[in-house]
């Protein structure tokens, strides 16, 4: 049993690693309307936005309209402090993806958002998790 979670690990860091590796038609992230790191990603665009307890993602199309999350099959990757998690993402309205974490996100984590939306665009997407500004 042992084996097959090393297997598992040893793939899901393979496809972190190769995701990091190419550009997959993202481009350097922004900040998006929902004040997180905002990327495109051939029209689409994609923003994340995490807190303690979940992943956000919010897309979005042409000039900034919503797109529907209902019906989209898309996962996160996450390594963070040297482990790696896959973290199925569940649609909420109008156009969010949240997936609940098990544990706060260090500063640098990595997280690649991948999977097919509701019309077929695939889509995938690369963030590095920010340190938090100081609060006055």
């Amino acid at each position: 049993m042992k084996t097959k979670s090393n297997l598992k690990a040893a793939v899901l860091a393979a496809a972190l690693a190769l995701a990091f590796s190419l550009s997959a038609g993202a481009h350097e992230a922004t900040k998006g309307p929902n004040g997180g790191a905002l990327v495109d990603v051939d029209g689409h665009h994609v923003e994340f936005v995490p807190s303690a307890e979940e992943l956000t993602f919010y897309l979005t199309g042409e000039k900034d309209a919503p797109i529907a999350s209902a019906g989209a099959k898309v996962k996160a990757i996450v390594q963070d402090s040297g482990k790696t998690a896959q973290i199925d993402l569940a649609a909420a309205h109008p156009n969010k993806l949240i997936g609940k974490l098990s544990a706060s996100l260090s500063p640098e984590a990595k997280v690649v958002v991948t999977g097919t939306l509701a019309d077929g665009h695939a889509i995938q997407a690369r963030f590095v998790v920010q340190k938090s500004e100081p609060k006055p």
